[in-house]
């Protein structure tokens, strides 16, 4: 019992190994990753510092639930082939989730190794043996079951949709994913900019995807090009969706429709997507402000903000109708964003924007508010405060307040029940719709929600398909 003590101790001692990354005024002017990645000694030594628990919070804490204390343990033996093999048992994405995942709320956020100092860096050590496997390529892929002769139709590209692919041919299942972009990855590749995840990640993780034996079509749009009830008539057994959330939200005040006033939507798929970074090598135009204003603080609006700057702008500002503490972002997002220059209001709310004679916009009429009683989100909610109006001169905004249902397969699909704000209605536990063999998961049926809480909806969806493909509804 001592020694075990004492090695709990000298664990204890460790200090947890930090992530390098450029230099902050480096980095705000390119679109490079901001960290730079851990050393294989780094690593072990990270890994070393995890008690190995036997009741690990930090499992059921992962909404795919990874086996974290094996596969850090491997890394801390230096089997990293091994580990990236019992990642991949439960997370087809490991690259994507080691970088874009809130592992401060999550796994992270019960580790136990954090009751007493920093909890370990799982986050890191997934993102760690990913990237090791993407270089040296010395794993084998999961091994998949016999084929069962099913088909199923996976709608989007997403992280959910990815993760139903990757379970379905693992368990036999014939899997095609219908992208509607020209390009996979859904929110992955036009949300999240390059300096956060880069593009080749994703697409070697859908590679992967592919080389397991799942089917890409791109420049699919369902709904349009093909609806769900033709899937079926095309021998489709059962159907997936995992649209997201993709249709703009706007504020609806005056000045809204003047030129430079974009939604974070069409901002970041310009930047990201569209690639309007890479000019003059890819010809996407997107307005290139010097004092750009963004709206909301979740990660979009630091997304935004931080994007404005790589793309030249000399003052890039979030605007927030609530305090600091409220924000919604990740902690780690809005450090990065505030050591790369971006400036925060909090406590103001847009009331309008104004333009000059050509119809481009020049300034925003702010209006400072103060905080009144927690509304329905469990945050308090915002009063303005009477005679509190100012100016504040810009000619770019990014209005970065959340998505709304994207309405192009759900208006064409009878006998899918919708929320009232445009949502599928889907069973919590499984996926399950109110249509048959359809089922959905991600920000179309949650909202706008995070990477790996559409995964694990897209691992409860697919053990309910596999359910129904073998058993019958």
């Amino acid at each position: 019992m001592a020694e075990t003590a004492a090695k709990k101790a000298k664990k204890e001692k460790i200090p947890r190994q930090a992530m390098p990354e450029q230099e902050p005024k480096v980095r705000a002017r390119n679109f490079e990753e901001v960290p730079t990645g851990q050393s294989a000694e780094a690593a072990m030594q990270e890994a070393a510092r995890c008690l190995q628990c036997k009741k690990p919070a930090c499992v059921a804490g992962c909404p795919v639930e990874i086996n974290i204390p094996a596969f850090i343990q491997q890394v801390k033996d230096g089997d990293f082939t091994a580990a990236i093999t019992t990642i991949w048992e439960t997370n087809a994405l490991p690259a994507v989730c080691g970088r874009v995942c809130p592992q401060e709320l999550q796994c992270e956020g019960v580790c136990i190794v954090g009751k007493k100092g920093d909890p370990v860096a799982i986050g890191n050590l997934e993102r760690f043996v990913a990237d090791y496997e993407r270089k040296h390529r010395e794993a084998k892929p999961p091994e998949k079951s016999e084929p069962t002769g099913k088909k199923v139709a996976v709608v989007g590209s997403g992280p959910s949709g990815l993760t139903v692919a990757g379970d379905l041919v693992l368990k036999g299942h014939e899997v095609t994913i219908f992208e509607a972009f020209h390009k996979p990855g859904g929110v992955l590749v036009y949300g999240i900019p390059e300096f956060r995840l880069p593009k080749e990640i994703v697409f070697s993780e859908v590679a992967g995807l592919e080389k397991l034996g799942a089917k890409l079509e791109c420049n699919a749009v369902v709904g349009r090009s093909v609806t769900i009830e033709e899937l079926f008539e095309e021998g489709y057994d059962a159907v997936f969706i995992g649209v997201g959330a993709g249709l703009p939200r706007f504020l609806n005040v005056p000045g809204e429709n003047l030129i430079g006033v974009f939604s974070a939507n069409e901002y970041l798929t310009r930047s990201n997507l569209m690639k309007a970074y890479l000019f003059p090598e890819y010809d996407t135009p997107v307005i290139q402000g010097k004092n750009v204003v963004t709206l909301g603080a979740g990660n979009v609006a630091m997304d935004s903000a931080r994007t404005a700057l790589r793309l030249g702008a000399d003052t890039s500002r979030i605007v927030y109708r609530r305090s600091r503490d409220e924000v919604p972002a990740r902690g780690a997002e809005v450090h990065h964003a505030e050591e790369e220059g971006v400036d925060f209001h909090f406590l103001t709310a847009p009331t309008k924007f104004f333009g000059d004679e050509k119809g481009r916009i020049t300034g925003m009429e702010g209006l400072k508010m103060e905080l009144g009683e927690p509304d329905a989100s469990g945050r308090r909610r915002p009063i303005p405060i009477e005679g509190s109006e100012f100016e504040l001169e810009c000619d770019l905004v990014i209005i970065a307040v959340g998505a709304n249902a994207n309405p192009l397969l759900t208006q064409s699909t009878e006998g899918l029940k919708l929320n009232k704000w445009g949502y599928i209605v889907a069973d919590e536990a499984t996926g399950k719709t109110s249509k048959k063999a359809v089922w959905a998961g991600g920000d179309i049926v949650t909202g706008s929600a995070t990477v790996i809480l559409a995964m694990g909806a897209g691992r409860d969806a697919a053990n309910s398909i596999h359910d129904y493909l073998t058993w019958g509804w």
